[in-house]
Order: C-alpha cells, then sequence, then structure tokens
C-alpha cells in the first residue's frame, strides 16, 4: 500500500490525508517490511493554528510522510468544507494499534517521554509488551525536564535510541520539543518509523487518565484535559486554541463553494 495513494484534504492550508487508523497501521507495516522509514505527525487545533504564524511548524508538517486529524473540530470542519475525513486518528490511540501490528510482525519499539519520577516510558512500554503478542521493546527513555538544553546530554539520548536499532519509536515529549527531537533521529535511523504522542505515554503509563470514549467520539476530550491540567492548559486552549477551531469550522463552508 503506498503512502502517496490516499488523498489529502485541506484545512487552512495544511494538508491532512484521508485515511483511517487501520490504513496507517497497515501502511507503517508494509514499509517496515520492506525497510522504507517515514514520519507521523498528529496535528490537532493547536497544531493547526501554531502552522498559520510559526515556520518551524510548517516544516515538521511538510516533512511528514502521513499526517493525520487528531482533533474532532478538524473532522467536522472537513466535513463542513465537503471533503470529509473518514475518522479521527489520534497519537493516544495509535500507540496502541501500531504496537498491536508491530507485534505480529515481532517488530520493536522504542518509548520517550512519561514521568521521570515515575519511569513512565518504561511502565508505558512494559504495559504495550504485556499487551501486544510478538512486540519486541528496543528501549525507552524518561528525560528530565530541560535536557535539550544540555547539547552533551541531548546527543547522549539520540546516541542510545540511535544504537537501539528500533523498528518505531513513540516521542511523546509534546509539540514541537518531540518534532525536533525526531528530526535529529531520522537520518541515523533511515528504516525507523516514528510518531510524536504527546501525552499517549503518560495515558499507557497510568500517570495521566483519558476522557471517557462518550468524551473522545463528541469532541469534549479537551474538556477532560483542561479539568485534569488546569494550570498548563487553561491559557492556550480558551485563549487560543477555541477561538480558532470556532473561526476554522465557520470559514469550512465558505471554503466548500469556492467563496473567500
Amino acid at each position: 500500500m503506498s503512502i502517496r495513494a490516499f488523498d489529502r484534504v485541506d484545512l487552512d492550508g495544511t494538508a491532512i490525508d484521508r485515511i483511517t487508523e487501520a490504513e496507517v497501521v497497515a501502511v507503517v507495516r508494509e514499509a517496515i517490511a520492506e525497510g522504507r522509514g517515514g514520519r507521523i505527525i498528529t496535528p490537532n487545533v493547536d497544531i493547526l493554528r501554531r502552522a498559520q504564524a510559526d515556520r518551524e511548524a510548517r516544516e515538521h508538517l511538510a516533512d511528514a510522510d502521513l499526517i493525520v486529524a487528531d482533533g474532532m473540530p478538524l473532522i467536522w470542519a472537513s466535513r463542513l468544507g465537503g471533503t470529509p475525513l473518514p475518522e479521527r486518528v489520534a497519537g493516544s490511540s495509535l500507540i496502541w494499534s501500531l504496537s498491536a501490528g508491530l507485534g505480529r510482525d515481532r517488530r520493536s519499539i522504542f518509548v520517550i517521554g512519561g514521568s521521570p519520577a515515575t519511569d513512565g516510558a518504561s511502565r508505558a512500554a512494559d504495559r504495550l509488551a504485556g499487551d501486544c503478542p510478538g512486540l519486541r521493546v528496543a528501549g525507552t527513555l524518561c528525560p528530565d525536564f530541560g535536557f535539550e538544553h544540555d547539547p552533551r546530554t541531548y546527543a547522549e539520548v539520540c546516541s542510545k535510541i540511535v544504537g537501539a536499532q528500533p523498528d518505531l519509536v513513540f516521542v511523546g515529549l509534546g509539540f514541537p520539543k518531540q518534532e525536533r527531537m525526531i528530526a535529529r533521529l531520522r537520518p541515523g535511523l533511515p528504516q525507523a518509523w516514528f510518531i510524536g504522542c504527546g501525552a499517549a505515554v503518560n495515558f499507557v503509563a497510568g500517570d495521566v487518565g483519558r476522557a471517557p470514549r462518550w468524551m473522545q467520539r463528541t469532541g469534549l476530550e479537551w474538556a477532560h484535559r483542561l479539568g485534569t491540567e488546569p494550570r498548563r492548559l487553561a491559557g492556550r486552549y480558551l485563549r487560543h486554541d477555541a477561538p480558532y477551531a470556532l473561526r476554522l469550522l465557520a470559514r469550512a463552508p465558505r471554503q466548500r463553494y469556492g467563496l473567500k
């Protein structure tokens, strides 16, 4: 299955692949089997908003092999615009489905992120391996906050990941820190796949509870996240992301009929 076989839907200047979660897993498994690496990015409202004015965000999107919609407002906007995306494909779901798919091929993963205080990456990897028969864990890292500001430490972290030669790397450091690390790692692991998965490592480790499924389906997962981490997320969600999401949805029907 070729990556280029999927159409892309334009949402405010960002091209999103019209692809299901199951198709993402199939593409990655086939590519790994053929020795082809790649990169998945899962833009949500916040990343889409940043891409309007942030050159770095646009470069990370342009470098991705698969771009999937992680957020119901993106799905709603695509429907209003007349080019519907098939479903939401969240990083917090892909960490499970990709691990299950790679387990069937006896492939390996490397998990980065989680809470250093609880060794979240290691516990997340253990849980994935326990639930996904055949999956091998090439390694885990739970770097301290701010590690990226120490060139020597950053180089050591990257060297350890490259040395483990994983088939797929989950980088749960938050955007854009995780995308910067992926860009640095790719030349050393040209046959591996990478996905920046944000809080997914914390979810799998059990350090942060994910929203109930009904909130995920109805686009209210942001409200659950806000309730669990109000100090960190309130400014971003309420001051920036919510107004942008409303503008995105309001503009979508105009795009459908070619209006400016």
